[in-house]
């Protein structure tokens, strides 16, 4: 049997993976935060509720983005060659320049739409 050349002690994952676990949980918790910010009814002027609904799409699209980034940490954290972290990276790499793609499109369908309701 030949021995892998990308050997990574067990401890130095399982710290790698507490450590993108718990960096999750923070972004989270930021994200919950911002999230109920945006929900606390204010008597706001109908043109910035069209500002409110750009940032609430906004800031869903950042959270799909860096849980993403946190999956592929966690992929990242179990691979077993610089192979499986090269292709782990490209395919990541692909999905977000669609997804960015996409949201992009999106969010600015939300745009006009603020934009033209006055």
């Amino acid at each position: 049997m030949v021995e892998p050349i990308y050997q990574i002690p067990n401890e130095v994952r399982d710290f790698a993976e507490k450590s993108v676990e718990q960096a999750r949980k923070a972004f989270e918790g930021f994200t919950g935060a911002a999230q109920k910010a945006l929900d606390t009814p204010s008597e706001i002027p109908f043109p910035l509720t069209g500002a409110r609904d750009v940032s609430a799409k906004a800031l869903s699209f950042a959270e799909a983005n860096v849980n993403a980034a946190f999956d592929l940490a966690q992929r990242l954290v179990h691979a077993k060659d610089p192979q499986e972290v090269f292709k782990l990276q490209s395919e990541y790499v692909q999905k977000q320049i669609q997804a960015i793609q996409e949201q992009a499109k999106e969010l600015g369908a939300v745009f006009q739409r603020t934009t033209t309701k006055s």
